[in-house]
């Protein structure tokens, strides 16, 4: 067997290695939805993927591994489907707004057949320690961090005063996302996003520069 021949067979195991994780990952993300990263595990995974447990094992090596990949991915998600379209509108209080209407559909689309895992898992791991309660934090860190961010853009800009703390803000615009979550899972009803986009919409409007 040539050097060429062996190293193409690598990256071809590679590759189909790399396709069954995200295949895994993604299983296991709606069920962490519904179940909780706590309710995930290797050998209820695996049933539902129709695979053997080794299979599952030797992908991941731990049932914590397996939470913190189902963390990354979420958190690739969120930035990819609401920060990254977000940053097509102009800096400041046009990507504030932006960025609220991309994180409402996102809630509002149900791609989690359990409502947001960050969201969920946020209040599930609060009070644990551990690789998935750290991730959970550092993706937390980074979404209220781009939040604070924005905020500073606008200020920047002269559209909210500079009485206004950047944190302050991203908090109080976290907190409606985080609401609407809560609400559209336990309570339904057509009114949930509304009244979200209603309330982000108002508290920008507080905070706006007074001319």
């Amino acid at each position: 067997m040539t050097e060429k021949t062996e190293q193409k067979q690598k990256d071809g195991r590679r590759l189909r290695g790399d396709n069954t994780r995200a295949l895994t990952v993604s299983h296991a993300l709606q069920m962490a939805s519904i179940d909780g990263l706590e309710g995930l595990s290797i050998a209820k995974l695996a049933t539902a993927l129709g695979t053997a447990k080794s299979t599952v094992h030797a992908a991941f090596g731990s049932k914590e591994t397996l939470q913190v990949a189902v963390i990354d991915e979420t958190t690739r998600l969120l930035f990819k489907l609401v920060v990254s379209p977000s940053l097509k509108a102009d800096s400041g209080m046009a990507r504030l707004v932006a960025v609220g209407d991309a994180w409402m559909s996102y809630l509002e689309s149900d791609i989690f057949e359990g409502g947001c895992v960050l969201s969920s898992a946020s209040l599930e791991m609060d009070g644990r320690s551990g690789a998935a309660r750290d991730a959970i934090a550092k993706a937390m860190t980074d979404w209220m961090n781009t939040l604070s961010r924005f905020v500073a853009d606008a200020i920047s800009n002269g559209e909210i005063a500079e009485t206004h703390e950047p944190e302050q803000l991203a908090f109080e615009l976290n907190a409606i996302g985080m609401a609407a979550n809560w609400h559209h899972q336990l309570l339904g009803g057509e009114e949930t996003f509304h009244m979200a986009r209603l309330s982000w919409k108002k508290t920008l409007e507080s905070h706006k520069r007074q001319n």
